[in-house]
C-alpha cells in the first residue's frame, strides 16, 4: 500500500464514534471525510456532509453524534446508518451518506478511493455553515 494513503492506525479508528479526516479531490479542492469502525471490525469512510443541506458537517470536529449504529446531523436530526450510508429519518430520509473507499492492510488504513488523495488528519479549514448562518428553509425541514 502506499503510505502517502495512510489515514491512520485501524488501532486508532473508533468504534461508535468518528475520525475526521481531510481529502483532496482531482481538481484540487479540499473536503472532508470520516473513518468509524462497526462493531464487526469493519472499517467504513463516508464524506462528512448531510445529504440535505451539504454543507453541514456531521463532524464539526469534535466527532459526531453517533448512537445504535447511527450518525446523526445535529441540524436536521437526520440519521444515517453506519454500515450502509443509508437515510433511515429525517428530511433527506431515503438517500445515501457519500462512501470514500478504505482499505485495511498491515495495521492501518488506506485510502483507496480514486477521486480522493488524502491530505490529513482533522478538518479541512473550509468555510462550512456551522454556526446556523441565515438560511431560512419555508419546507419546515
Amino acid at each position: 500500500m502506499d503510505e502517502s494513503e495512510r489515514v491512520a492506525d485501524v488501532e486508532d479508528v473508533p468504534e461508535g464514534e468518528t475520525l475526521l479526516f481531510t481529502v483532496r479531490d482531482d481538481e484540487g479542492a479540499l473536503g472532508e471525510a470520516f473513518l468509524t469502525q462497526l462493531s464487526d471490525g469493519t472499517v467504513v469512510a463516508y464524506r462528512n456532509y448531510c445529504r440535505h443541506w451539504t454543507d453541514v458537517r456531521l463532524d464539526t470536529g469534535e466527532g459526531a453524534r453517533v448512537t445504535n449504529g447511527e450518525v446523526w446531523c445535529r441540524r436536521h436530526g437526520a440519521t444515517f446508518q453506519l454500515d450502509t450510508g443509508y437515510c433511515d429519518f429525517g428530511p433527506c430520509e431515503g438517500s445515501m451518506m457519500e462512501e470514500v473507499d478504505v482499505t485495511v492492510a498491515d495495521g492501518g488504513v488506506y485510502l483507496d478511493d480514486e477521486e480522493y488523495a488524502f491530505e490529513h488528519l482533522g478538518p479541512s479549514g473550509a468555510d462550512t455553515d456551522e454556526g446556523g448562518g441565515s438560511r431560512i428553509d419555508f419546507t419546515g425541514s
